[in-house]
């Protein structure tokens, strides 16, 4: 592995773990050359599902988009970037099990918006402004009314008690 301070062709690897749920091997490295310590990850190749942009063109799936737009999104946020590169993970996943070779990149772009959703709303509505294409201030009023609208009804449905109890399991008496 090549060092990427000083270029140096060879490196020793001081520690191997698995990383993203067993997904990837996180490797920390020592240059030979500098002595610096860099870290690399280590993932299967798998088929690469293409990606079929708004205007036609195809381009292959990379999850370092994903995450970069997510890091963006939630740039000064209190979102931790673990966290984000897991949702990218998470993302990446669902596609691979789905096992279409192409996906719409609103597909993918739906899924990141319901994720950040989740997570902040700030990051959900700057995400939303560049991935809707919100072009003016009325149309991000529009989507902030709508976020703040699905908030409550999901923090009543979280506060409603149970119509229909549960019943308890019956042994057989009678």
């Amino acid at each position: 592995m090549r060092c990427p301070y000083c270029s140096w062709e060879d490196s020793k690897v001081l520690d191997s773990r698995a990383s993203d749920e067993g997904e990837a091997i996180r490797r920390r490295r020592e240059c030979l050359g500098c002595r610096r310590r860099f870290t690399t990850f280590e993932r299967a190749e798998r088929l690469v599902m293409q990606v079929v942009k708004r205007d036609g063109h195809r381009e292959p799936f990379d999850r370092a988009k994903v995450l970069t737009g997510m890091l963006r999104a939630c740039e000064g946020r209190p979102v931790p970037r673990e966290i984000l590169e897991q949702t990218a993970s998470e993302i990446e996943r669902e596609m691979t099990e789905q096992g279409a070779l192409e996906m719409a990149s609103g597909e993918i772009g739906d899924r990141v918006i319901e994720r950040l959703r989740h997570l902040d709303d700030v990051a959900y509505v700057r995400f939303a402004s560049v991935y809707k294409r919100v072009g003016d201030v009325d149309r991000l009023v529009e989507e902030i009314e709508r976020l703040k609208a699905r908030k409550r009804l999901e923090a009543e449905l979280q506060s409603q008690i149970e119509l229909i109890p549960l019943l308890p399991q019956h042994s057989g008496q009678r």
